[in-house]
């Protein structure tokens, strides 16, 4: 397929180099033009384009990018792509340590229906619910015992299909997260957020999230993570995550 990466921070890169390494064709834009690109994507072997270049005849794009970066894509972006083609949003808002709020997120909308409204066209919200060091070093072949999943929430059947199939093909299971508007089970400091979890518990962690309390803990993150230190290491991480939900907590790594 002919992939378009607009984003090319931790998990757009590495999404970039799996998806190449699977055989598709990719293109990879940022927000400083082609040139600004072009050394990553000749490193990889991807296309580099603009933004525009990243939408063009492409099957699947996918968003990388922080949400006020949404708001900043050219409104007409996606009017001459495909009706079929697929969106994926791998972003997730952290207000007040990354973001400025948004107020239609903060009283309860999930990220990516805000997404999805902003582009005027649907997506499937994918690869948020992952650490840049699971999506770059934890895959497994398809099989292997104690693979980690990724969670897939969207609207439209087909697309879902796609979707998880290029979850599959970068190294995790994939695991129906449900709609668009259930897609809040996946966002930060849920149960199912960045624990490293196989499919099994995934699924468990994605019935655990309990509506409106997720933005709490969220905002409590900050001071957890300072007491880790300045170099946590990825388990720390991983332990962190899971230790603000008790409902999991319990769950082994995979």
């Amino acid at each position: 397929m002919k992939i378009g990466i607009i984003g090319t921070g931790n998990i757009g890169a590495s999404l970039a180099r799996k998806l190449l390494a699977a055989g598709h064709e990719v293109s990879v834009a940022n927000s400083r033009g082609v040139d600004g690109v072009r050394q990553f994507a000749d490193e990889i072997g991807a296309q580099a384009v603009d933004v525009r270049g990243a939408v063009k005849g492409a099957d699947v794009i996918v968003l990388s990018i922080p949400l006020p970066a949404v708001q900043s894509l050219p409104a007409d972006l996606f009017d001459a792509v495909a009706t079929d083609a697929v969106v994926v949003d791998t972003g997730n808002y952290y207000p007040d340590l990354r973001d400025p709020h948004i107020p239609e997120i903060d009283e309860g909308s999930p990220e990516s229906l805000w997404v999805a409204r902003q582009i005027g066209r649907p997506v499937v919200k994918a690869f948020n619910n992952v650490l840049a060091h699971t999506l770059a070093e934890l895959g497994q072949s398809e099989g292997a015992p104690g693979r980690l999943a990724v969670a897939v929430a969207g609207d439209d059947l087909r697309s879902k299909v796609i979707v998880m199939e290029l979850v599959n093909q970068t190294g995790f299971d994939p695991v129906d997260a449900g709609t668009l508007a259930e897609s809040w089970r996946q966002q930060p400091s849920t149960p199912a957020y960045c624990c490293d979890y196989d499919a099994q518990a995934m699924r468990k962690a994605l019935a655990a999230a309990a509506p409106g309390v997720a933005a709490t803990i969220r905002d409590q993150m900050p001071a957890l993570f300072a007491r880790l230190g300045p170099t946590p290491t990825h388990a720390d991480i991983v332990a962190a995550n899971r230790a603000v939900n008790v409902v999991v907590a319990g769950e082994q790594a995979s």
